[in-house]
This record gives structure tokens, C-alpha cells and sequence, in this order.
């Protein structure tokens, strides 16, 4: 099977949101077997949206559409397909109750627009929306299979992998069983990652090994087809067991894992506490801790110290210090993870200081970052060279103090990257 994806919607064109909707889609079909030879992308337009629609139907036997599925005059993708394959619109009652459920939930007023999106391709299997609104479709003809997914990516994501994924998983009648399993991993590029496991992706086929990569992050998820779970599981087990007696040393979680998460779960593992002194990252290090349900019981508090008299104020950094060593300086990033570790009276403690960019900060280049980590057992503190913009720098420094801390929690002292 041959598949084409195209994504409805002017902002793509207009470069105000990333079509990362077809990146996710093409490596999860690749793992069905279905060949992904074309990207379209099509503004809010119905007269181009048919065009592409008849232009892939010469090239192609599935077609998936993202995006314009919502409630406004210029969502018309089903619309404009239902209009070009000679069928109609009707209501959906369960997907019309679930939206009024949303709107009750959210104590807001259902304007009557938005009805609009519990319409559905008559005579196409319909695919629940557990995280939003407007359903989507599976239409089949004897031609070709059309699949409708809505365009935000929390909606599309989970409704392809456990609404669409199975049934087109049928419809090419392969085994019952499909299970994946993502290897996370931190402080090791792609193109290492892939170095190392060069043989292994060579003669991959059950399961298939696909490497992604996301803000720093290096994943590999493993999938395998087979008749039960249980296969499934030792083929992942078996293939797992090769990758982390090569790379173990760099994985820090599975599956939906991020680097905040995993750091919340080892905390309330061990029932510790963490704090935190920010200067270059301002908040930011402790913001993708809030980000995680439950942080509240680990997280106590801390302190952002952007400036030297914030420093001295705040965290009782003595002037004398600053001087003699800079405000980026790995004494500076050891008082600080010391000082709020005293002041909160937490187990463990961070201080982050640096010049994000684009200009340095004293003798020090622009990218130099100083991590100190702090715990009854002493301080290490770690020295960063980072080249990218501004805000990546600043991103990074966080996601590196989240590994050193996953580290010092699982290993007592974090190795350096």
C-alpha cells in the first residue's frame, strides 16, 4: 500500500505552526508497511484542496488528511471530500454528546457552530476523539482507503495510534498484535546513537528499530508485529537487551517518560526533596518540573537569582566571591546549589548560572553554563560549552541539570556528559 498525507490548513503555509503531524504519521506508518512517497500541504481553500485530493488518487491507495475539522467557515475538509466522492454529511449522536459533555465540563456555552464538527462522512467508520472534539473518519471505496484526523497533534497523535493504526492494520490483514515500545535516551547525539547501532538497524526486521530525535532528546522506538502480546515482548525484550549493552549507559525512561517525569518518580521513589537557584534558565527549571501532575510533593520552592545582588540578597553569596571568581563560574554554581538547598531544606539542591547569548558575560563566551548539584553527600558542579540561540542554550542547561540529577539519584554521583 502506497500512502499520501495531506495537511489542510493556511497556517502551514503561512510558516505560523510546524507540520510535525506528518513526520509522526509517516514513521508509524512505515511500521505497518505502507510506503510514504508523498507530503502535501493545502491552505483553507476548496477548490485547491480538491485538486491535490485528484492528484493523489493517481499516486496513491490510502490518503490521509490533518486538520480542518473544526467548527469554523474554513475547516472544509470534509466538506470538500464528501463533495468529491459523491457522498454526504450526517450527524454522529455519540460524537454530538461528547461535545456537549466538553462544553458542560467546561461550564461554557455551546455556540451552535460548533455541531459542525460531530459530522461525519456518510457510511465511514468513525474515530473516537478522546482528547478533543471532532471526531475522524475512515472511508473506504474499492480503490482506496481516505483517513480524516483532526490537525492539532495531541488530538491527532493518540487517535491515529489507537483508533486508526489497528483498523488499517486489518485492512492490510496483518497480524492482530502491534506493540511499541520507546527507549529514551540523553547526552548522546543521533548520529552517535545510530554509529553504535549501525548493524542492528542494518538487519532489523521483527521488530523494526526507528531513531527519532526531539529538542536534544534521542529516542528509538522498537516495534513488533506478531500474534499476541507476549511475542511481541520478547522480540522487544530481546532487541532491547542488544541496544542498552551498547548505549544503556545514556537511557533515563520508556514510552511517555520525559526528563522532568523521570526526575519527579525517582524523587518520590527515594522521598526527597529538590530546590532550585536560577539565573540564566530564570524559572525555567523549575517550570518543566510543575509541568509534571504530582511535582508538588518533591518540588519545595527556590529562588531566581537573575542578577549579582539578587545573589547576594537572596541566596547570602558573599560579594567577595562574585568577584574573584565571575558570576559564570563553577565556585558561583556551588554556592548557589548550596544556598537554596540550606535555605529550602531540601535533599537535593540545583544552581544554574551561565551567558545564554548571543553576547558573553565577562571573560567567559557566549553558550558557558555551570550546573553545581548539591546533596547531603557534597557538590559536583559540571561546565557546558553550548552553541545554539538564546533560548535553546537556556533550554538545554535545564534538560542537562535534569539528566545530572536522574544520574546522581540512580548512580549517586552523575557522570559527565
Amino acid at each position: 500500500m502506497n500512502a499520501e498525507i495531506i495537511a489542510v490548513g493556511s497556517e502551514l503555509l503561512l510558516g505560523q505552526i510546524t507540520n510535525s503531524n506528518a513526520r509522526f504519521l509517516s514513521s508509524h506508518l512505515a511500521e505497518l508497511g505502507i510506503n510514504v512517497y508523498y507530503h502535501t500541504v493545502v491552505g483553507d481553500n476548496a477548490g485547491r484542496l480538491e485538486d491535490v485530493i485528484q492528484i493523489a488518487e493517481e499516486r496513491a491507495d490510502l490518503i490521509i488528511f490533518t486538520g480542518g475539522l473544526g467548527p469554523t467557515k474554513d475547516d472544509l475538509t470534509k466538506e470538500t471530500i464528501a463533495r468529491h466522492l459523491g457522498t454526504t454529511l450526517e450527524m454522529n449522536e455519540e460524537a454530538l454528546t461528547s461535545i456537549v459533555a466538553f462544553f458542560e465540563r467546561a461550564g461554557r456555552v455551546m455556540t451552535e457552530n460548533n455541531k459542525k464538527q460531530a459530522l461525519v462522512l456518510k457510511g465511514s467508520e468513525v474515530l473516537a476523539n478522546h482528547h478533543g472534539m471532532a471526531p475522524g473518519m475512515l472511508y473506504k471505496t474499492e480503490e482506496r482507503a481516505y483517513i480524516l484526523l483532526p490537525g492539532p497533534p495531541k488530538e491527532m497523535e493518540p487517535m491515529f495510534q489507537f483508533e486508526a493504526k489497528p483498523k488499517l492494520a486489518r485492512l492490510l490483514n496483518q497480524a492482530d498484535v502491534i506493540l511499541s515500545h520507546v527507549l529514551r535516551f540523553y547526552g548522546i547525539g543521533e548520529a552517535e546513537l545510530e554509529d553504535r547501532l549501525q548493524d542492528l538497524l542494518d538487519r532489523q526486521t521483527n521488530p523494526t528499530i526507528a531513531p527519532l530525535a526531539s529538542d536534544g532528546e534521542v529516542m528509538l522506538r522498537l516495534t513488533a508485529k506478531t500474534n499476541s502480546e507476549e511475542q511481541a515482548w520478547e522480540l522487544i525484550n530481546e532487541a532491547k537487551t542488544e541496544i542498552l549493552d551498547r548505549v544503556g549507559q545514556y537511557l533515563y525512561g520508556y514510552d511517555n517518560d520525559s526528563l522532568a517525569s523521570k526526575t519527579i518518580e525517582l524523587l518520590k521513589e527515594q522521598s526527597k526533596t529538590i530546590s532550585a537557584a536560577e539565573s540564566l534558565t530564570a524559572g525555567l527549571f523549575q517550570s518543566e518540573l510543575a509541568a509534571v501532575a504530582g511535582a508538588s510533593a518533591v518540588l519545595t520552592g527556590g529562588v531566581i537569582a537573575y542578577n549579582e545582588e539578587m545573589k547576594i540578597a537572596q541566596l547570602g553569596i558573599a560579594p567577595e566571591l562574585l568577584k574573584e571568581y565571575g558570576v559564570v563560574s563553577e565556585e558561583t554554581a556551588i554556592v548557589m546549589a548550596e544556598a537554596v538547598r540550606r535555605k529550602f531544606g531540601t535533599d537535593i539542591a540545583v544552581g544554574l548560572t551561565g551567558a545564554a547569548g548571543p553576547d558573553g558575560h565577562g571573560d567567559q563566551p557566549a553558550g558557558t553554563v555551570w550546573i553545581g548539584i548539591a546533596t547531603e553527600d557534597g557538590t559536583m558542579a559540571y561546565r557546558l560549552q553550548l552553541s545554539g540561540m538564546r533560548n535553546t542554550n537556556r533550554l538545554r542547561a535545564v534538560k542537562l541539570a535534569l539528566s545530572y540529577i536522574i544520574r546522581t539519584l540512580t548512580e549517586g554521583n552523575a557522570r559527565k556528559i
